[in-house]
């Protein structure tokens, strides 16, 4: 996700100074237990140490927070202790009460590792930066089955999904061509009646698609660029180009049949089909190339990489479409007493009556078209950014079922960090973490919030016979030092590598927080940006980073991809078909087609409560790469006909046949 943020955005960098000073501070949970029996069962616990056990020997796990990895903090003598939380593997029924009643007297201990109702635990992994996280989910996935078996499981965040949503994008795509393929192979059927037809399309699209997935590998391999990943924005990239490749082979070939229909000299009907289709093929395949390439100018780094993949497929298209298609209609010898070759199929009937309509009633058909997108222009107003990858899963699949379970009965699966720069030893400056904390904790999607505060505020308590009142921070820098060699005594400075940096003079606070709509993440996000602006003081500077940021920030470049988009291809579209047609007024009836189609498009999206997304806001470029094929087609005709000398009166009536 972080990837799809420009490397100059600020939470962005923030996230990278995080994970450099820090490491990797993305997570996966996973909960296990079975409802409605208690976790603080010897058997359970038992498969906690060893489940945790196993995953800390796996090289791409840099940590494990679980019951079985946890310290305790006890007061000896007025110095701390600190003990395994667990401290045997096979733990007696006194072990078990003491484990208990401790969580139950730190209740923000309990909340990070048992569930809400006391039968789920919550298990933490934080990879290794740079691990690779479908490796990583298979090698957790495994260890999960022999060490959990006997529970039901649940995993989440952000890495897992990175590593199990591979395979499904592989999945989606395989399912997606071969459906496509199949609808495309019946209508093409029901249109042309010719096999070797028929597969002479499909040639100009398999080839294409080819070209269009091979070059994106290339591109990838030789430069490197994380714009030329193949993410789930890119998962559409296939089912786009089949259609638009599609259509350049069935124009050349339906003309020819109509011509061969009419001359019965195949070299003829070539040369008049070519000398028709030429110009307007290689018209919309660069308009529609270029509607595909204005996503080089959308903030989100990976549209670069699926424009640039497409219009590269698109003119592989066309250059297939325009030289072997001809060639191998020329050394296809043909039937001229056919079906497909003496008579008109369905869909040229129904096109011919749509077409009589239109001529017959135009005012009517217009003032339709015209109702049709002010209805389509309301709509708008109701359309929904909404960037959350949970919404992605259709309700029902056992990923959303998982990520709706941690987000009900765990900690959740979004998190929201603030990297803190001042002295981590201040009572000031840890008076403002805890005051940011409150502030968190009175939101209702705050599941839990850690920092280096809440470890000295536990210390503090700990070494005053674990009194409530006195877990709050020492009002002096010394008490506050005097805490941290205590704890070096009997435990291991290492613990706090994830909360405090070496010199103590940065800090990190992570905030758990339950799923929310993109308009709640904006909320969140603008609410806390002001408290931190506001309230805490100036010894501070606070940045703030982590996935609930990511998401605010996709918000806003996902409105801004759909806009620049929208606006450079239709503009350069205008330009170009203007140029060509040596008139400003062609120009602009060319992009007037596309532009009530995006209209339609964003429309219908929120009139039918589809929302717009870093995956949905592809479909600007799409409608207008395909919208604008039709409109050249029709202008390039009425022109060329007029050429011709065919009266007004009949002109309307050539071209629609034609």
């Amino acid at each position: 996700m972080m990837k799809l943020l420009p490397q100059n955005m600020e939470s962005r960098k923030t996230w990278e100074k995080v994970k450099e000073e820090f490491g990797n501070t993305e997570m996966i949970f996973i909960a296990f237990g079975n409802p409605g029996e208690s976790v603080y069962e010897p058997a359970t616990l038992t498969s906690l140490r060893d489940f945790t056990a196993a995953l800390e020997a796996i090289p791409d796990v840099e940590e494990v927070i679980s019951m079985a990895s946890m310290n305790r903090m006890d007061s000896e003598d007025g110095f701390l202790e600190i003990n395994e939380l667990l401290p045997d593997r096979v733990l007696n029924a006194n072990q078990l009460e003491e484990i208990k009643a401790y969580l139950e007297n730190h209740p923000n201990v309990k909340n990070r590792v048992v569930g809400q109702h006391g039968d789920f635990l919550s298990v933490i992994v934080r990879p290794r930066d740079g691990a690779s996280n479908d490796i990583l989910a298979k090698k957790l996935l495994a260890e999960a089955d022999i060490y959990l078996g006997a529970y039901e499981t649940h995993f989440g965040g952000a890495p897992y999904l990175t590593g199990v949503i591979s395979e499904l994008i592989r999945s989606d795509v395989l399912s997606l061509v071969r459906v496509g393929m199949i609808v495309m192979v019946i209508i093409l059927l029901l249109n042309l009646r010719s096999i070797p037809a028929v597969l002479m399309v499909l040639s100009v699209i398999l080839l294409s698609l080819f070209a269009m997935t091979g070059s994106m590998g290339w591109i990838r391999g030789l430069t490197g660029s994380d714009k030329f990943l193949f993410t789930l924005m890119n998962t559409s990239m296939p089912i786009i180009l089949l259609t638009i490749a599609n259509s350049d082979g069935v124009h050349v070939i339906a003309k020819f049949f109509k011509k061969f229909r009419q001359t019965e000299n195949k070299r003829e009907a070539v040369r008049q089909t070519m000398d028709a289709l030429m110009l307007p093929i290689f018209l919309t395949s660069l308009t529609t190339a270029i509607a595909f390439l204005s996503l080089i100018f959308a903030p989100i780094e990976v549209m670069t990489g699926y424009g640039v993949s497409i219009a590269i497929g698109i003119t592989w298209a066309w250059i297939l479409s325009s030289l072997m298609l001809p060639s191998l209609i020329m050394l296809k010898s043909w039937n001229i007493s056919s079906r497909a070759l003496t008579s008109t199929s369905i869909l040229e009937q129904f096109a011919n009556t749509i077409g009589k309509i239109v001529l017959q009633y135009p005012r009517k058909v217009l003032m339709s078209g015209l109702t049709i997108v002010i209805v389509g222009l309301a709509g708008i107003f109701w359309l929904n950014v909404e960037v959350n990858i949970q919404s992605f899963f259709k309700k029902g699949t056992e990923i959303r079922e998982s990520l709706e379970f941690l987000d009900r009965e765990m900690l959740g699966t979004m998190d929201m960090q603030f990297y803190m720069q001042g002295d981590m030893k201040s009572p000031e400056v840890l008076n403002q973490m805890v005051e940011l904390r409150k502030f968190l904790e009175e939101k209702p999607q705050v599941s839990s919030t850690l920092s280096i505060a809440e470890v000295i505020q536990q210390m503090h308590r700990s070494v005053m016979d674990d009194d409530p009142v006195f877990e709050t921070i020492p009002d002096s820098r010394e008490k506050v030092n005097n805490l941290f060699t205590m704890y070096s005594m009997s435990g291991d400075p290492d613990d706090f590598s994830s909360l405090v940096d070496y010199d103590y003079s940065s800090g990190l606070t992570t905030t758990m927080l339950r799923n929310m709509s993109s308009s709640e993440i904006v909320k969140m996000v603008g609410e806390t940006e002001e408290f931190v602006a506001n309230e805490l003081g100036q010894n501070t500077r606070v940045t703030i980073t982590g996935m609930l940021v990511v998401f605010r920030d996709l918000v806003r470049l996902v409105v801004r991809s759909s806009f620049i988009s929208i606006i450079v291809s239709i503009a350069l579209i205008a330009l170009i078909a203007s140029l060509f047609f040596r008139r400003l007024i062609w120009g602009s009836l060319a992009v007037v087609p596309l532009v009530s189609a995006v209209i339609l498009n964003y429309g219908m999206m929120g009139i039918f409560g589809i929302d717009l997304s870093h995956i949905t806001a592809i479909l600007s470029s799409i409608i207008i790469g395909v919208g604008v094929d039709f409109a050249i087609h029709y202008v390039f005709q009425f022109r060329r006909m007029a050429h011709h000398g065919i009266s007004k009166d009949k002109l309307s009536r050539e071209v629609v046949d034609d």
